[in-house]
């Protein structure tokens, strides 16, 4: 199978096409033809060991000291059943499924051995590969930490960083649930996060937030504390008394499986969309990864890696 390798911890340069020995599914594993998977910022990190020295060394012994162990990155996929080793219940060969896994990695490739009972679900008929792939990674983080928050239809929201994966799904979801969302981004990326739901937008750029005199019952930073520390350094002061501020840096989120499922069930009804700035080739995968270290996508970075059924 065509795979791509991350040779060792670096810049895009250190990933490179190669061909792999397809994998055996074993005890309660499903193998998984992949037809799409995304770039996450994530993966950009696990590559690069853009981290601070600490948690370089604390990565290095998690992961692999020189080079991930792993070394087929990629966490998420849309795709097809192809195998089940023994004792599978839950799917069968030929279910279309997309999901995540943060652990085993290996989705930068033509096929995956993941456990049955992992982040999988069954993909909306009415979605596309490439849609499916841009749900679980921003998805599921964005679900967690509104739920950590306690968020409840008629509170406000803001959302700082609201044009990336986890914004554009923080927008939705929180819409979803009742709030009234305010969306912090770019100008270029203003109309986008409207679109989305959001009742308010702030352009970055021009305006500080937390001198509009509004107040918030929650103040999520959907980007990560080492990019958004400058603008939200005064952020306290927009905070509604007993308001709350989350990072999508704080804690290991809890990720659920009927989560998944759920955001399935949103996006096939419509309720959220998935949003893609833009598909690579897997041979192009380099590329990808390039343009996610700029940090400045819009939703999903998408590659194409086989063709769906």
């Amino acid at each position: 199978m065509r795979a791509v390798i991350c040779t060792r911890y670096g810049p895009p340069e250190v990933l490179r096409l190669e061909e792999l020995e397809t994998p055996t599914p074993q005890k309660n594993e499903l193998r998984i033809r992949i037809f799409a998977t995304a770039v996450t910022s994530s993966d950009c990190y696990v590559r690069g060991l853009s981290l601070t020295f600490a948690y370089r060394i604390m990565a290095r012994i998690a992961l692999g000291w020189t080079a991930p162990r792993r070394n087929v990155l990629g966490m998420v996929l849309s795709g097809e059943v192809d195998a089940v080793g023994p004792d599978v219940r839950s799917f069968k060969a030929g279910d279309q499924v997309f999901g995540f896994n943060r652990h085993l990695f290996g989705t930068y490739a033509e096929y995956v051995c993941w456990p049955e009972d992992g982040l999988l679900a069954t993909r909306p008929a009415n979605l596309t590969d490439e849609e499916a792939a841009s749900i679980p990674y921003g998805g599921l983080l964005a679900l967690h930490f509104l739920r950590k928050a306690g968020l409840r239809a008629g509170q406000r929201v803001l959302v700082y960083g609201a044009s990336g994966a986890v914004g554009t799904s923080a927008v939705q979801l929180a819409r979803h649930l009742g709030a009234e969302v305010t969306g912090v981004c770019s100008t270029a990326n203003l109309e986008l996060v409207q679109s989305l739901g959001a009742t308010t937008v702030v352009d970055y750029t021009r305006e500080d937030f937390t001198a509009r005199g509004q107040r918030y019952d929650l103040i999520f930073d959907a980007v990560g504390k080492r990019k958004s520390a400058a603008g939200l350094r005064h952020c306290d002061r927009a905070l509604a008394s007993g308001g709350k501020r989350l990072s999508v840096d704080d804690g290991t989120p809890k990720l659920l499986a009927e989560d998944l499922m759920l955001l399935g069930e949103l996006a096939g009804k419509g309720e959220i969309r998935p949003v893609i700035d833009r598909c690579y080739p897997l041979e192009e995968l380099a590329e990808a990864h390039r343009y996610v270290d700029e940090g400045h996508k819009r939703g999903n970075v998408v590659i194409a890696v086989a063709q769906g059924g």
